[in-house]
Formats: structure tokens, C-alpha cells, sequence
């Protein structure tokens, strides 16, 4: 899980972060690095081709390592072609293979999250879901924060992402090493049927309205409180650019993966709606955090444990949300319902928190906006309690 998850994050501040720093440096226009954004657009509907990664399997390794093997192998292709361009010279070309390798990230991501609903048993979803955001969290580190030094100070941008698609390629030793479920599930007998009977499936379970309305309001509290934080921290706080950067780097990272570290391990003991709740309980409060930053005096500690605290139970959140996800999938359709399910999850955040927050904290003021969030953070909680006989039920399944 740990190097498979690093495998999944690694693509995306190449096509994202990482290649918006290397325009900037080559004095792209503002006007084509914001095009740029529009790279990512395969991670949000990914789910429009995952039935094809539950209906068809690949000669070698199985309906999920062999996706992963030919997705991680292409991805060390795109990663490397992507070095041979350049924003200043081919931007257009530099962009379509993004788009290309955005793709290959996607469906690798499909075949991912598939795979880790399949193989992992119950008592082991909390402990993998925070070992495969570990990963993940440590791949964006390398190929964002530590991609952007060794580009700038030792390698360059071209022979950066050539190491980035060096290291890309060994994370393939991740699939080999990989075992088979247990017992593997059939693909579904036509591809018509890998579109529909996962809905069907899903939509037939009682109460499964309330329980994409859940995937959709248990993180929205946080969502609008970090949606713009950063933008807080700096022009709301008046914290310097070193002084965020370093903070959120060290101190956030260090508490996100602490987070989703303990999140596992209290899983397993508590269960998963427990886990749920108490997870969900810290996430509304850590966000008062940011008020106390926002009325206190100004002081770099007292930023530092509000960002620490809110990455902590944000990690241990997301650890309990993911191993949720997994819960919910039927391992015969897991490819196309997971990626259903993460895409709901994200709509608080890109529909909702995304567009609501500059206008709740132009109306209210940063202080009353963060006392705002832990409110919204409520009705996910309340429902998760009124849902709390069918989470439980779902720990007992040991299918």
C-alpha cells in the first residue's frame, strides 16, 4: 500500500504544481499558466471510463495489477517525454502529453483504489487506507516541494523529470510484489453491464441516498475551512510567504501523516463508525484553530499548532473517510464505484466550499467565518449518526 500509494501520488504535481512553477520560471503568460489548471480535468471524471477497468483484464497479473503495470509503465513514458519539452518553446506540446499523463494518473488511481478494496480484509481498512494516503502524501512531497529544489538548485527542470519518471518506473517493483486477492471477483459479463449494475447495486441498498449525501457533507467542514487558508494566513494574519510555506511544509506534513497514522490504528480498535465520529467530532473543532489565529496576537506559534492541529485531524479524517469508501464498494464493481464515490466526495469541496468562502468571509470576517465552518461540519455528523445501524453493519461484513 505504501509504495503503490506513492506510485498514485506521484503524477500529480508534475501535471499540476510542479509544472506551473517550471512555466512561471520560463516566463509563460499568466494567461496560459492558468490554461494550464485545466490539465487535471482526468481526476475528477474518471469515473466515466473506470467500467472499462472493471469489465476488461489484461493478460498478466490480474484485473487490477495488470491496469496498475501498464498505467505505472506508460506514466514513466509520458513523465520522460515531458522532460524532452518546454513551456518557453513547446507549451502546446508540453500540454497535450500533461493532459496524456493526467489520464494515465487517473486510471491508475481507478485501478488503485480498486485493488486496495479488493485485497485488503476488513480489520486491515483502516491500517491500508492511512499507509496508501501516507504514500501518497510522501510522492506529492517529492515530486512538488522536492522536485521544485532539486530543478532549481541542483538538476534542472529537464533532468527533474527524468528522475521523476526514473522513479516512476520502480514503483512497478509496488505491483509485482502486490498479491492477488483472496478471492477475486469476476469482471462483469459486458461492458453495458459494468455501467449499469453498479448503479443498480448501489441504488438498491436501503437508505443509499443518505449514504452519498454523507460521502458529500462528512468533510465539507473542513473543506470551506481550508479552502482558503493559506489566503488567510498571509493577507488575514499577515504572516509572510517564508513563514506559511515553512509551517505548512514541515509542520503540516508531519501532522498528516501522524494523523493518518494513528487514524488507522484507532480504526481498528474502535471500529468504523466510532472512528467516524470521534474523526469527525476533532475535524469540526480543529478548525477553531484558525479563529483563534484570527482574534489572537500575532505570533508564528500560535499559527503553527493551529495548522498542525488541523492537518492532524484532517489526516485522521481522511483515514477513516477513505476506509469507508472502501466498505462501500462491492469488490465485483470496486473500480467503478470507488471512483463514483471519490468523485461525490470532492463536489463540498470544488462546487460548494470553493465558491461559498470568499462570499462567507466577505460577509462575516475571517474570525466569524471559522466559528461558520465548525457549524457546517454538523449536518454530516448528525447524519452519520442516523446512518450509525448501517456503517456498523458494514464492519460486521466480512465479504
Amino acid at each position: 500500500m505504501l509504495l503503490l500509494g506513492f506510485s498514485s501520488g506521484l503524477p500529480l504535481a508534475l501535471t499540476a504544481s510542479t509544472l506551473q512553477a517550471w512555466a512561471t520560471v520560463e516566463g509563460v503568460s499568466l494567461q496560459d499558466i492558468g490554461f494550464l489548471t485545466l490539465v487535471g480535468t482526468a481526476y475528477t471524471l474518471k469515473f466515466l471510463w473506470a467500467p472499462l477497468v472493471d469489465r476488461y483484464v489484461p493478460p498478466f497479473l490480474g484485473r487490477r495489477r495488470g491496469w496498475m503495470a501498464v498505467t505505472q509503465v506508460l506514466l514513466a513514458v509520458g513523465i520522460a517525454c515531458m522532460a524532452l519539452l518546454s513551456p518557453g518553446g513547446h507549451l502546446g506540446a508540453l500540454a497535450l502529453v500533461a493532459v496524456i499523463v493526467a489520464f494515465l494518473s487517473a486510471t491508475q488511481d481507478i485501478a488503485f483504489d480498486a485493488y486496495s478494496t479488493d485485497v485488503l480484509h476488513k480489520e486491515e481498512r483502516g491500517a491500508g487506507a492511512a499507509v496508501k494516503v501516507l504514500g501518497y502524501r510522501l510522492a506529492m512531497l517529492v515530486s512538488g516541494g522536492l522536485a521544485l529544489i532539486l530543478a532549481d538548485s541542483w538538476l534542472g527542470w529537464r533532468a527533474t523529470y527524468f528522475l521523476m519518471a526514473v522513479l516512476m518506473l520502480l514503483c512497478v517493483i509496488g505491483t509485482l510484489w502486490g498479491p492477488e486477492p483472496e478471492h477475486p471477483a469476476p469482471p462483469p459479463r459486458s461492458l453495458s453491464k459494468a455501467v449499469t449494475e453498479p448503479l443498480h447495486e448501489f441504488f438498491s441498498r436501503r437508505g443509499a441516498l443518505t449514504v452519498l449525501l454523507l460521502i458529500v457533507l462528512y468533510k465539507l467542514g473542513d473543506a470551506f475551512a481550508g479552502a482558503l487558508s493559506t489566503t488567510f494566513l498571509l493577507r488575514g494574519a499577515g504572516f509572510t510567504p517564508t513563514e506559511v510555506g515553512t509551517v505548512n511544509k514541515v509542520l503540516g506534513l508531519a501532522s498528516t501523516i501522524v494523523g493518518v497514522l494513528a487514524g488507522g490504528e484507532l480504526l481498528a480498535r474502535l471500529g468504523l463508525y466510532r472512528s467516524l465520529m470521534l474523526f469527525g467530532l476533532l475535524q469540526a473543532v480543529s478548525n477553531l484553530g484558525y479563529w483563534v489565529v484570527a482574534v489572537a496576537p500575532h505570533h508564528i506559534y500560535t499559527m503553527g499548532v493551529a495548522v498542525a492541529l488541523e492537518n492532524l485531524c484532517g489526516g485522521m479524517g481522511t483515514a477513516a473517510f477513505v476506509a469507508l469508501v472502501m466498505a462501500l464498494c462491492k469488490q465485483e464493481f470496486s473500480a467503478t464505484q470507488f471512483a463514483l464515490l471519490s468523485a461525490l466526495s470532492a463536489v463540498g469541496r470544488t462546487y460548494l466550499a470553493g465558491p461559498l468562502t470568499p462570499v462567507l468571509v466577505g460577509t462575516l470576517g475571517w474570525p466569524n467565518f471559522f466559528l461558520i465552518t465548525v457549524v457546517i461540519a454538523l449536518p454530516g455528523l448528525l447524519l452519520l449518526w442516523l446512518r450509525r445501524s448501517d456503517i456498523r453493519a458494514l464492519d460486521r461484513d466480512t465479504a
